[in-house]
């Protein structure tokens, strides 16, 4: 069974939505992937689909979720860097990436938070290579 990684974030609009979409395009057979917010956004941030474009990602079909949506008990937990606290989400593994918002901030800004989710995403990947497979 592949393990189970979910990010999470306060709105699920933006940062969890680019790290899922890392996830899916470099993790698709060894990890199942999900996002979702402690509170739900209303749609994905337009610039957080046009920057994942950018990469050859699409993240335009995606949508926030809560965390009421996803599985109840994932092997990772990564949160985005938004003091989130997860109710009730029993995990093997939990993280914080720390990572700023760049919501309503200049796309530049967006582009750096999404290479940095980036390389986080392939070194999880890594990790989880070691651990599991």
């Amino acid at each position: 069974m592949k393990p189970k990684v979910a990010f999470v974030c306060v709105g699920n609009s933006c940062r969890s939505q680019m790290a899922e979409g890392f996830a899916r395009y470099y993790g698709k057979d060894l990890i199942e992937v999900y996002s979702a917010g402690t509170e739900i956004a209303d749609r994905v941030n337009p610039l957080a689909i046009e920057i994942m474009k950018e990469k050859g990602i699409d993240i335009s079909s995606h949508f926030p979720k809560t965390i009421f949506d996803i599985p109840k008990e994932v092997d990772y937990l990564i949160t985005m860097g938004c003091k989130v606290e997860c109710p009730h989400l029993p995990c093997k593994h939990k993280e914080d990436w720390g990572l700023s918002d760049p919501a309503g901030k200049p796309i530049e800004e967006f582009r750096k938070i999404r290479d940095e989710i980036e390389k986080k995403v392939l070194d999880l990947l890594e990790r989880i290579k070691k651990e599991y497979y």
